[in-house]
């Protein structure tokens, strides 16, 4: 069975797809669109995994007297590209009730949780992108063969622009994003 694509969608805006354009997006829209490199990228259904894994990254990620936690609002980190990670951490000051996309040097932390459909944009493209954009940590969520998360963690190296390894964590995420973090993985206590 085939869908077809809303009048909107196909060919798109002359010139193309732009990051302001998705706060004006009709109202048949899914509610969840990103833009990488001007192409718009819907959002495939999530597994019980990814939203137990949002769920408790959201609800151990402490917000700071200068840290909030964000989950799935986008960052606009050029004129053609506006990612929505799953997980973000951002300045309180940013924070707004009508904020619909942060600015990169707002942001202090990004987490992709990894699904079938977005593994080379997790894997690879994303992190290229906010590495670019100057946001300073990124998390990466893969679920293992033993259906348990794994959580590789990335700091970004200045000189370069390019995020180094920092860490791979199972059934304890222990790490250090300008604060001390300390994660007990298991998607069980979450469940409820």
């Amino acid at each position: 069975m085939s869908t077809a694509l809303p009048e909107w969608f196909y060919p798109g805006p002359p010139g193309g797809w732009t990051a302001d354009m998705l706060d004006h997006l009709p109202p048949d829209a899914p509610p969840h669109v990103e833009l990488i490199d001007g192409s718009l990228v819907m959002m495939s259904p999530q597994t019980a995994f990814h939203m137990l894994m949002l769920r408790l990254l959201e609800q151990s990620l402490k917000p700071t007297h200068e840290l909030v936690v964000a989950r799935e609002m986008a960052i606009t980190l050029g004129l053609r590209q506006r990612p929505e990670p799953d997980i973000l951490l951002v300045k309180r000051s940013a924070f707004t009730n009508k904020v619909t996309t942060f600015k990169p040097e707002d942001v202090h932390l990004v987490v992709e949780v990894v699904s079938d459909e977005s593994r080379d944009r997790d894997r690879t493209t994303k992190p290229i992108k906010y590495s670019n954009a100057g946001i300073k940590h990124f998390w990466r969520v893969e679920e293992e063969e033993d259906l348990q998360p794994v959580v590789y963690t990335f700091e970004l190296e200045p000189a370069v622009k390019a995020y180094v390894p920092t860490g791979v964590h199972r059934k304890n995420l222990q790490t250090f994003i300008g604060f001390d973090v300390d994660i007990d993985l298991d998607l069980k206590q979450v469940i409820g």
